[in-house]
């Protein structure tokens, strides 16, 4: 087998395969014994014809053909694995010379993972936060359910601190009503500022019925920059009050809350949750301050455009996913964001490379410690998936799947870098 390999671009590259008659030979032969199982010769049993006669009775062209496919999966797969070639997908194929009595040439072009070199990734420390609860956290969370747990009455009165009050809301800026600033049935309640710094006071003492306008001042660190440091001019119009009765904090309201026996049974049970959720916490913020240090000290080659396609294709389906578990449609989504797909896509493009660069780091790191899933490990998380989706056999029918096994094994081996690159990186 001759072969020519060149690069094109830092991403991209060429090889020329050339193939020998003797070396054309056993792929023609394997090819002709398929077809005789599809198409009989009479005279022999079937897949037993002689390839003299299988060529005489179809012709060599046909025989070609169907040799075709299985000749440039093996004799390229063997190219790229003895030079060790790292591709992204499926090569693009012309052929170059394919006629019978000739030997048999094609060129594949071939996307190369970019190249990654590692720093020194040992070095690096991170240090593990001491998590701590306060009193006041776990007060919170009980005045939260006390909350939670209100009556809410419908009162005619003026409105009072505490109460709540669902309005409709116009705003404008300049005399000119802001886009977006239009609600209906808005519910605020009065001595909470989180919808609007301000707005809540200035409802004290209004009625069912009644339209307030007054301006407020927006902070100059409003998320919205378009309204930091504006005087805004509202109209608010009053449409109903409800006077929140908020329970006691007694023995009645804590056993209404399931298997507690008293206020220090809660208090423990709820220090013991947010200390869980602090730690998993922690544990996220720490492993995206690794994965920072290690890409800043990495030097990675020119990222494919197609590798690049494809993550913001991944991106946009599990954005896609997202949306619909909300029970909203992806196009109304756009239309909240203000987007088009396309806009979208743009604005994921940075994101797209990062994840990129992570997992060709984390890929890299793997091969260089010699980390890698089991095939024990693979069949648990199968035997995991379809214990918790026993009688779905879409389900069943998708994990055991070969593409599927590949996915899990890389989602494996992946969990397993960062674990090892933790246990080096991440002190107590």
């Amino acid at each position: 087998m001759k072969t020519e390999f060149k690069k094109t671009s830092s991403y991209q590259a060429e090889v020329i395969i050339e193939l020998s008659l003797e070396e054309v030979q056993p792929f023609l032969e394997k090819a002709a014994k398929r077809i005789t199982k599809i198409i009989k010769i009479p005279g022999f049993r079937e897949g037993n014809a002689p390839y003299e006669i299988v060529k005489e009775k179809i012709g060599e062209t046909k025989i070609f053909q169907e040799a075709l496919e299985p000749m440039i999966v093996k004799t390229l797969s063997d190219f790229i694995s003895e030079k060790k070639i790292e591709v992204v997908s499926q090569p693009k194929i012309d052929i170059l010379k394919m006629a019978p009595g000739n030997p048999f040439i094609y060129k594949a072009t071939l996307t190369l993972l970019p190249e990654v070199i590692l720093g020194d990734f040992r070095s690096l420390k991170l240090k593990r936060k001491k998590i701590e609860i306060k009193e006041e956290e776990i007060n919170k969370i009980i005045d939260d359910l006390r909350k939670m747990r209100a009556k809410q009455t419908l009162v005619d009165r003026e409105a009072r601190k505490g109460d709540k009050v669902v309005v409709d809301i116009e705003m404008f800026l300049n005399k000119i009503p802001l886009e977006g600033g239009q609600s209906k049935d808005s519910e605020i309640v009065l001595g909470d500022s989180l919808f609007i710094p301000g707005l809540d006071e200035k409802l004290l003492g209004a009625k069912k019925g009644e339209v307030r306008e007054f301006t407020l001042l927006y902070p100059q660190d409003h998320y919205d920059k378009k309204l930091a440091g504006k005087l805004v001019e509202f109209k608010v119009t009053i449409k109903s009050i409800y006077q929140i009765d908020i329970p006691e904090l007694n023995e009645e309201f804590i056993q209404n809350l399931g298997r507690f026996k008293n206020l220090e049974e809660l208090k423990n049970q709820l220090r013991d949750n947010l200390k869980l959720e602090k730690q998993m916490e922690e544990e996220e913020k720490l492993e995206r301050e690794m994965i920072e240090k290690i890409l800043s000290q990495t030097k990675i080659g020119e990222i494919p455009p197609l590798l690049k396609e494809q993550e913001i294709e991944k991106m946009i389906a599990e954005l896609k996913e997202g949306v619909k578990q909300q029970g909203m449609e992806f196009s109304d989504y756009l239309v909240q964001i203000k987007k088009t797909e396309e806009e979208l896509r743009k604005d994921l493009l940075p994101q797209a490379e990062k994840r990129i660069k992570t997992a060709l780091i984390l890929r890299k790191i793997a091969q260089k410690e010699n980390i890698h899933e089991t095939e024990e490990e693979v069949e648990n998380e199968i035997n995991q998936i379809l214990k918790m989706y026993p009688l779905d056999e879409n389900i069943r029918k998708q994990v055991m799947n070969k593409e599927y096994r590949i996915y899990l094994g890389n989602l494996i081996t992946t969990k397993k870098t960062i674990n090892f690159l933790k246990k080096i990186i991440i002190e107590d």
